[in-house]
């Protein structure tokens, strides 16, 4: 029965080459071109058996599996297998041997593509965390130096606005010394006056009182000293006039005295004020200054560590970053592939199984046919 089958198979095989022979010239010129290894060729060449069938079967496989992927590698793997599955001892296990290698390949490939994929996510992501963080740290930054720097300009407008009131002060309470000044030598040298005219007016009347006062015997004296009361009273008029005088001088100096007392006191007190509000501001505008620039330095020290992370970015960008191919497309074209050569890988598997079973029964045959002939 093994020997009809086999007989049968051969048949078959021989009339399918016929067949290939007769038909497929124009579609194979089509097909395979003439750069090319022509499948067409090594079948009418070297379909003798099932065997060679299934050989065929792999490369035609791996032949379409390469165009379906856009395989330069997997069409040069078709072209190989077409080579060993042509010629040599053990064609299967060469053809075997080299699916093998291109899946080893293709999956050591995409491990080393999954791990550089890990990698630059991992590499981008971490990255661009500290750009972010660092860009934020520059703004906080910056933003604290933008308001110590305006509180620092504001403070020291307000310290000019008080120099300049304190200047106005200065200038006021010196005109105003000065005219105190002036008063007070005036009511001095009136004072004077005044009194010297009212001591000879109270002297003259000393004197007329004295002399009009002293009895006398004839016409003359007594009619004199009618005359004479009459100048005593208008001096004394005068006399009231200067003593009069003489007090509202000293109530207008007093006064003056006063007011000018008051008013200096009420400047030195605005002076201390002012005095002290502009060393307060000018001891806060230098704090400011001082901590703005210190400020300044760390953020000028985050700006580096921000373009070194920024540098490093844009190598990994230029890296990672995918073109014309995404990691995801390789990932599935590699997994198809891989999966058309496990699929021919299987197809050879299962040959060589069936050829291992004819060998076990054709070695069972010889030994029972050598047992009937003892």
């Amino acid at each position: 029965a093994e020997t009809k089958s086999r007989g049968d198979e051969l048949k078959a095989i021989a009339e399918a080459k016929k067949v290939i022979e007769s038909y497929t010239g124009g579609a194979e010129a089509i097909s395979y071109g003439l750069t090319q290894v022509s499948f067409i060729q090594a079948a009418r060449s070297h379909l003798t058996s099932s065997t060679d069938l299934r050989g065929f079967e792999v490369v035609r496989q791996v032949r379409d599996l390469a165009r379906a992927q856009n395989s330069a590698a997997l069409a040069q793997l078709a072209q190989r297998l077409a080579s060993a599955e042509r010629g040599g001892a053990d064609p299967f296990a060469k053809v075997k041997g080299l699916v093998e290698d291109m899946i080893e390949k293709l999956e050591a490939e995409a491990e080393a593509d999954a791990t550089k994929k890990a990698y630059c996510d991992k590499e981008l992501a971490e990255t661009n965390e500290k750009k972010t963080d660092k860009t934020a740290e520059i703004g906080k930054l910056t933003t604290k130096i933008d308001q110590m720097t305006a509180r620092s300009t504001t403070l020291k407008e307000e310290v000019a606005a008080l120099q300049k009131a304190l200047a106005k002060l200065a200038a006021a309470q010196a005109e105003m010394d000065k005219l105190r000044g002036e008063e007070h030598e005036a009511y001095l040298s009136n004072k004077n006056d005044m009194e010297r005219g009212l001591q000879g007016v109270k002297m003259a009347l000393k004197v007329l009182r004295d002399y009009y006062g002293k009895d006398a015997e004839d016409v003359a004296h007594e009619y004199a000293k009618g005359a004479g009361a009459n100048i005593i009273g208008l001096l004394e008029v005068v006399e009231s006039d200067f003593s009069k005088d003489l007090a509202e001088i000293e109530s207008v100096e007093e006064t003056a005295a006063s007011a000018y007392d008051k008013e200096t006191k009420e400047n030195a007190d605005e002076k201390a004020s002012k005095e002290k509000d502009v060393e307060h501001k000018l001891k806060e505008s230098a704090y400011l200054d001082k901590e703005s620039a210190s400020l300044s330095d760390d953020r000028s020290a985050v700006q580096a560590e921000l373009d070194a992370v920024l540098e490093y970015l844009s190598k990994m960008e230029g890296e990672c970053t995918e073109v014309a191919e995404t990691y995801e497309q390789r990932k599935g074209r590699r997994e198809a592939e891989i999966a058309g050569l496990k699929e021919a890988l299987s197809t050879l598997e299962n040959e060589t199984a069936l050829l291992q079973k004819r060998a076990r029964r054709h070695r069972h045959g010889l030994r029972g046919g050598a047992a009937l002939g003892a």
